[in-house]
């Protein structure tokens, strides 16, 4: 499986079956502090890449979750809706946030790849 990260700090994994599942990566749920609520998209609902697509929001603050490629949510996470901690305690996981049909695929690959997030957070 294929992981890609965004400068907006959301990971998009391509899974096998051609759909992609996108979160936001642990140095966002780090820098929000306590997840309290999120806003998922609606399922059937078609994004380009870039539009905000979603919120977070933490005992700190409210941030917009982007959509990292041009794509039609499948699926959301509901039971990050019922327990937004899940977002702090398992963000590449169980804390994921939506899944979606991709419909220009190719813009996966101009996003960075774990050494260049790792380097973008490095000079942050």
């Amino acid at each position: 499986m294929t992981v890609k990260f965004t400068p907006d700090h959301e990971w998009v994994r391509l899974e096998a079956d051609g759909t992609a599942t996108v979160g936001i990566t642990a140095h966002a749920q780090d820098a929000l502090g306590d997840v309290v609520f999120v806003e998922l998209p609606a399922v059937g609902t078609s994004y380009t890449q870039h539009d905000a697509a979603g919120v977070v929001e933490s005992v700190k603050a409210a941030a917009d979750v982007y959509m990292p490629i041009a794509a039609e949510v499948i699926a959301v996470n509901d039971a990050l809706v019922a327990d937004p901690a899940l977002a702090n305690t398992d963000p590449q996981g169980a804390g994921w946030f939506f899944k979606v049909r991709p419909t220009a695929p190719s813009q996966i690959d101009a996003l960075l790849d774990q050494a260049a997030y790792d380097k973008l957070l490095a000079g942050a």
